[in-house]
């Protein structure tokens, strides 16, 4: 049988050493040899010795993500095999943690991680009720994340003389220690005569990068503004 879809880039060769890897653009291949963590319904197959159980977040992570709507629904992946997880043909790629390093993160691009790293839903600081939510997902310690995104993502530098402002239905993550707040670039009268659509956004201050997906759609389809 001959065709393009055999392409030696769509087979699955054997691993080289447990862990993430980026099977292709659309999805991340996960050796494991113990457990992982990754999105509840994100596993699109497997072979193994592998078992999938929701994970419990502490109460209080549960509170802040029944009452926003963000945070991350997770499951635990314990054995020893092979699994490959994807969201929606979303693209996906996989950030390296060392020593030191933290990201802030919106829970819907949350893809998969190494049970060594670190995770908690914390407030984001000065942005008030803003559309993104009052709560993002933090990662911090050793290992591997797999983040999603709609589309190509825009990684933007933030320096102390230039603060960069992100729409909050369209901002993927940024660097944890960059001040945050909310920015309103339109007068009260602008709003009352319909608006430009781009009443607010988050403003970020110091020393870092801010990731924006190509996309202020919101889950579910609905368009920001």
């Amino acid at each position: 049988m001959r065709s393009d879809l055999f392409a030696s880039e769509n087979t699955v060769r054997p691993a080289d050493a447990p862990g993430m890897s980026l099977q292709n653009p659309k999805s991340i291949r996960y050796v494991v040899d113990g457990e992982c963590y990754a999105r509840q319904g994100s596993m699109i197959a497997f072979r193994g010795d592998l078992r999938f159980e929701k994970k419990g977040q502490g109460v209080g992570n549960f509170l802040k993500r029944t009452v926003t709507g963000e945070g991350l629904p997770l499951m635990t992946v314990r054995g020893r095999g092979e699994a490959w997880f994807a969201h929606e043909a979303a693209n996906c790629f996989v950030v390296d943690f060392e020593p030191g390093d933290s990201l802030t993160l919106n829970g819907r691009n949350v893809l998969c991680f190494d049970a060594s790293l670190g995770y908690e839903i914390r407030v984001v600081k000065g942005a008030g009720m803003a559309g993104g939510g009052l709560f993002n997902s933090v990662f911090t310690g050793q290992g591997r994340l797999g983040v999603v995104c709609e589309g190509a993502p825009v990684v933007i530098p933030v320096s102390p003389q230039q603060p960069v402002f992100v729409d909050t239905d369209a901002v993927v993550g940024w660097s944890t220690h960059l001040a945050t707040s909310l920015h309103r670039s339109q007068s009260f009268g602008s709003m009352l005569r319909g608006g430009s659509g781009e009443a607010a956004q988050l403003r970020l201050d110091g020393e870092g990068f801010v990731i924006v997906r190509p996309s202020e759609t919101r889950p579910g389809g609905q368009a920001s503004g």
